[in-house]
């Protein structure tokens, strides 16, 4: 399947039809107008705005011009070009544009074509599932204050047990302030991407990376960035001619995003608990099987040990008659051997009792971890155990 790419700006289509003419259907547009008709009048996918030069004002009149259009407005607007600043970024995504691509990075603009054709197929079924919805959901909200819905979120946040589900739960609070926004969630382990429809958009996640640690609002046109510790939200229709409404969304909309961190903060010691507690069950298992190999090494030494005296002793015995002593030394040496062995055995007993007694102790450390959930019986009576074991080693 091809789909239909307006170009706008570089006449010069071979490298592009040499990366993308398998995929895409490639037509040259010479101007707005031109653009105009033909999105209109045929199923372009978007527009790409292949700019070559530095007349930045020029081709942001052109991106508005397009998407104050209202054939336009829904056909996503691609920039290639060679200024890879954030600046540039912002002042184009602020005229409209969807992706931002830099014309040195060519072997990626294949996938974010894609990706943003994929965003608009999304945003139709979206649209398209949510038309009967929207006008049930606004006579539901109608009567529910901003302060109501902060209060909702922040008892249904505790709920959420991954980032997906804590992202869609802020979407679901945010329809009531009737705004378009895009959710960057940073957790210890991972960050998640969100936009209404569940997906994410290369661009937007692009500046709310850049600018996640630029101070708590970063205003640009009529975007809003909103940063608060591990979250931020980009929202891209501001009210600008509303001022009392616009106070509102920042000083309402904010607390939302402290409720979130502070779940997303409980979910990553969730998780690191979890990594410990599987960390610890492996390391007993481990200890376990170590322990089997010791104890039966350690049974081997102590019996090469005893036979290894009790073999010196039957030579020391047997060899007495030819040293030459009188009875009392005989006897005397006699002692001192046998002394010797009952001591080794002795010592040997006792290593013996330590080795069982550590080797049951972690038996009973397996027992308590080998279960998905920790029995607190069992783990006292473990934790009472650990003295006596300590005192017998």
């Amino acid at each position: 399947m091809t789909y239909k790419v307006l170009v706008m700006g570089d006449a010069n289509n071979d490298s592009l039809v040499g990366l993308l003419g398998k995929q895409y259907e490639l037509e040259h547009v010479e101007s707005v107008d031109d653009c105009i008709r033909q999105v209109s009048a045929d199923d372009v996918k978007l527009v790409l705005l292949n700019i070559v030069d530095n007349l930045q004002p020029v081709w942001l009149n052109v991106c508005r011009q397009l998407k104050d259009t209202p054939s336009v407005t829904d056909t996503p607007i691609v920039i290639l070009a060679r200024d890879s600043e954030l600046d540039s970024k912002m002042a184009y995504y602020d005229a409209g544009c969807d992706d931002y691509v830099n014309s040195e990075s060519m072997s990626e603009l294949q996938a974010r074509l894609m990706r943003v054709i994929f965003n608009k197929v999304a945003n139709d079924q979206l649209k398209q599932q949510l038309q009967q919805a929207n006008e049930m959901a606004f006579i539901a909200m109608s009567d529910t204050s901003d302060l109501g819905v902060n209060v909702q979120f922040l008892l249904d946040v505790n709920t959420c047990d991954n980032l997906d589900e804590l992202g869609m739960r802020v979407f679901k609070s945010l329809q009531s302030y009737g705004i378009n926004c895009s959710l960057q969630i940073r957790g210890r382990h991972t960050v998640k991407n969100m936009e209404a429809n569940g997906m994410a958009k290369e661009m937007e996640s692009v500046l709310l990376q850049e600018c996640k640690d630029k101070g708590r609002y970063v205003d640009f046109g009529r975007r809003s960035i909103m940063n608060y510790g591990s979250v931020s939200l980009l929202v891209k229709n501001m009210p600008m001619n509303d001022d009392k409404k616009y106070g509102a969304i920042k000083d309402n909309v904010f607390s939302l995003l402290q409720g979130a961190d502070a779940r997303v903060k409980a979910l990553d010691n969730l998780e690191s608990l979890a990594m410990e507690s599987l960390l610890v069950k492996r390391m007993a298992g481990q200890m376990r099987d170590l322990m089997k190999h010791v104890d039966s090494s350690y049974k081997g030494v102590m019996k090469d040990i005893a036979d290894v005296v009790e073999t010196m002793a039957d030579g020391v015995e047997s060899s007495i008659q030819f040293l030459g002593m009188d009875e009392r030394q005989e006897l005397a040496l006699q002692k001192i051997m046998e002394t010797g062995i009952v001591d080794t055995n002795r010592i040997f007993n006792q290593g013996m009792r330590m080795d069982e007694g550590l080797r049951e102790f972690l038996e009973q450390v397996d027992n308590v971890f080998c279960s998905d959930s920790v029995d607190h019986a069992k783990l006292d009576r473990l934790l009472n155990a650990m003295p006596a074991i300590a005192s017998v080693h």
